[in-house]
């Protein structure tokens, strides 16, 4: 299995961050040791002083395929589910200030929280779907697919122009505004439309 994830895929979570709006989907990678299921808790690593909760819609890949045409994308994925990209912000910043890879600073362990999936016939609309990460009950980052700049079928076609897309792969599809730190002792309880998915504290 691998993560691939989007990244500056909602307006508003680029002007946040006071970055430039992509040309083209912005594509990076997670290896399957970020991946904490089952609501494991998420245990603060050492080597990072800012870890921010960035969440997002993902997707479950059903069958291989490369050169996907994106009106045929929607029969590669079968689910949809929540998923929080942790990134260590002051690790991604002095990699980004030289022109480098973010990978130590979006792969570490424990990185890649996801929830139980959800078939795709239990959402009426993939384009208007809600969902929301509190933290301590309070709403920090809420969101809609219909605010995604590249759509789900349109990042599955992109992604397989370059990389073979195989059953059991998961796509991480962008994070609304709202990002920020998370310390030790945080409760993370993330919601698609009405139904919890995720809910784990930090240690």
């Amino acid at each position: 299995m691998k993560i691939v994830a989007i990244g500056r895929n909602y307006a508003d979570h680029i002007a946040e961050l006071k970055n430039e709006v992509p040309d083209e989907p912005v594509i990076f990678f997670k290896p399957d040791t970020a991946v904490l299921r089952n609501n494991e808790p998420f245990y603060y690593p050492e080597y990072t002083n800012d870890v921010h909760h960035e969440v997002e819609l993902i997707l479950r890949i059903s069958r291989e395929g490369k050169n996907i045409d994106p009106k045929f994308a929607h029969k590669y994925y079968d689910a949809i589910g929540l998923g929080i990209d942790f990134t260590a912000r002051d690790l991604q910043a002095k990699a980004k200030a030289k022109g480098l890879p973010w990978t130590l600073a979006k792969g570490f362990n424990g990185s890649a929280p996801i929830s139980e999936f959800m078939p795709l016939s239990e959402f009426p609309d993939l384009q208007n779907i809600n969902f929301r990460l509190d933290v301590n009950g309070e709403t920090r980052q809420q969101g809609n697919s219909k605010m995604m700049m590249n759509s789900f079928d349109d990042i599955i076609a992109y992604i397989s122009k370059f990389i073979t897309l195989k059953k059991g792969d998961v796509i991480f599809t962008g994070t609304p505004e709202g990002v920020g730190p998370v310390k030790i002792g945080d409760r993370l309880e993330g919601y698609v439309e009405d139904k919890k998915l995720l809910d784990f504290e930090v240690k």
